[in-house]
């Protein structure tokens, strides 16, 4: 059945997401955004509280360095959520401006090594099973560095990482098409990073950034594609207008997210081996109901990917029937599957509608009267 489907749905919700965010030109700040990674997890477990499908809680180091992981992930489960990703950060220090593990010189390779080996520590502390990679290493001019050498130090660190990892566990790695760099990514595409991946081995996998892709670019062949090879370890959702602008997922392109889904059900990967996780900074929009609204919008587009005759589709695929074909996934598409996962969300002991659930709990307004002082969180804390 569908809903039984839907009702093992999993959904990561990112730390960062509930702290102060902007763009390069302005940090907008809010009422009761957290101070610390204690106040990020029980901001996350109301999104789980009120969808049910968002359970764990990735992390970002060094925004959520504490003193003791053991004793974060052991308020995560006093709160009902659990620590999902470790996610590094080898882009906000000095040291890194020509680069991290790709820079030329060993000493600042050496640096970020070290923090990348630090973030599986915190991995076995925490009980993570996941390390998210993403590098913000290139160049900006032509002769900068040797591209062929900035690879070849990319692979000898992630060689290290993955020497390290223990036998349940694994990493992602990102890619990104530009931005910082502008001349020249080390990681720019899901080529290069599945390239990397395969010669590494199977605790090495792919996750795909919806933002991070030229105009125009076919996502949900890359998720076909990488779903085939074994690589696709999992998502960062987002929505996207013109490059990396980590809008709401599905709010530019729920056609896109529905098309993404449908490959990912028909591919295999509707497992909790594929980690679908949001990546998201809400500038605007008030933090924990854009988290709940983006896990809904995911939840919609899978259950449109989920009613899909499969069977109708293969037949007009065999008959070269092209209209026909794209009828059968345009009705799926098109169906209204709110009244579904309402009737869902209450036999799981949920109110139908999350954000009406969440405006009325008094939450927010708790927090803001609580969470006066000290400094809120956000990019770099």
């Amino acid at each position: 059945m569908i809903k039984d489907q839907l009702r093992q749905q999993r959904i990561e919700t990112p730390s960062w997401a509930y702290g102060n965010s902007g763009t390069r030109f302005k940090v907008f700040a809010q009422q009761g955004v957290p101070r610390d990674p204690y106040e990020k997890l029980a901001d996350a477990a109301q999104v789980h509280r009120y969808t049910g499908v968002a359970p764990t809680v990735a992390l970002h180091i060094p925004w959520d360095r504490v003193d003791d992981y053991a004793d974060l992930a052991r308020h995560a489960t006093e709160q009902g959520v659990t620590i999902g990703a470790i996610n590094s950060n080898v882009f906000q220090d000095n040291d890194y401006m020509l680069g991290s593990v790709t820079h030329p010189d060993p000493e600042v390779r050496r640096k970020a090594l070290r923090h990348l080996l630090d973030c599986v520590d915190i991995m076995d502390a925490t009980g993570s099973d996941t390390l998210k990679l993403w590098f913000s290493d290139g160049t900006n001019y032509p002769g900068q560095d040797d591209i062929r050498a900035r690879q070849d130090r990319l692979a000898e660190a992630l060689a290290a990482v993955y020497e390290r990892l223990g036998e349940e566990q694994r990493f992602l790695l990102e890619y990104k098409l530009f931005e910082p760099a502008f001349y020249m990514t080390d990681l720019p595409d899901w080529g290069t990073a599945y390239a990397h991946c395969l010669k590494l081995g199977p605790k090495a996998q792919v996750v795909v950034d919806t933002g991070h892709h030229a105009p125009g670019t076919n996502i949900e062949f890359i998720v076909a594609f990488l779903l085939r090879e074994g690589k696709l370890g999992g998502f960062d959702f987002n929505s996207r207008f013109y490059a990396d602008d980590d809008l709401m997922v599905g709010a530019a392109d729920p056609f896109q997210l529905f098309r993404i889904m449908f490959e990912v059900i028909g591919g295999g990967g509707y497992t909790h081996e594929t980690a679908f996780m949001l990546d998201q900074c809400h500038n605007i929009e008030p933090k924990i109901p854009g988290q709940i609204r983006s896990v809904m919008n995911v939840q919609e587009a899978t259950a449109k990917a989920l009613l899909v005759d499969r069977d109708a589709l293969a037949v007009t695929q065999r008959e070269g029937d092209v209209l026909g074909a794209n009828a059968v996934l345009m009705d799926a598409y098109n169906t209204d599957v709110r009244p579904l996962l309402g009737e869902l969300r209450e036999e799981m002991g949920l109110a139908p509608d999350p954000m009406a659930a969440y405006a009325k709990s008094g939450y927010f307004e708790k927090i803001a009267a609580d969470r006066v002082g000290g400094n809120q969180a956000g990019w770099g804390a």
